[in-house]
């Protein structure tokens, strides 16, 4: 197993590694409150990939690429993740005037 120290090349060899062989791909997160550690493991039962966190702010970085791997299971391993953020934008709520009961 290979701990990679590097944010982005986890995700750069994660991509490769799911578009390799799509069908064997794994990804696993696993969190210890205990010790405050967040785990992040993509194998294919040949090659394993892992980065281990403590930082909160990572958080964001790990909806991205569940994101990422989303868009790869949904519309094939052949499709373009470039366009994909962390968080998809909401549509506005219309805001309802007035207060109290209708009448």
């Amino acid at each position: 197993m290979v701990y990679i120290t590097s944010w982005d090349e986890f995700v750069e060899r994660s991509v490769q590694l799911f578009r390799a062989d799509p069908d064997s791909t794994r990804y696993v997160m696993k969190y210890r409150n205990c010790d405050g550690k967040l785990v992040l493991k993509v194998t294919d039962n040949r090659e394993c990939l892992k980065f281990k966190t403590d930082q909160a702010q990572d958080a964001k970085k790990m909806e991205k690429l569940n994101n990422i791997f989303f868009t790869l299971m949904a519309r094939g391993p052949d499709a373009d993740v470039s366009e994909v953020t962390g968080k998809e934008p909401m549509d506005a709520q219309p805001t309802k005037k007035g207060r109290g009961r209708k009448q």
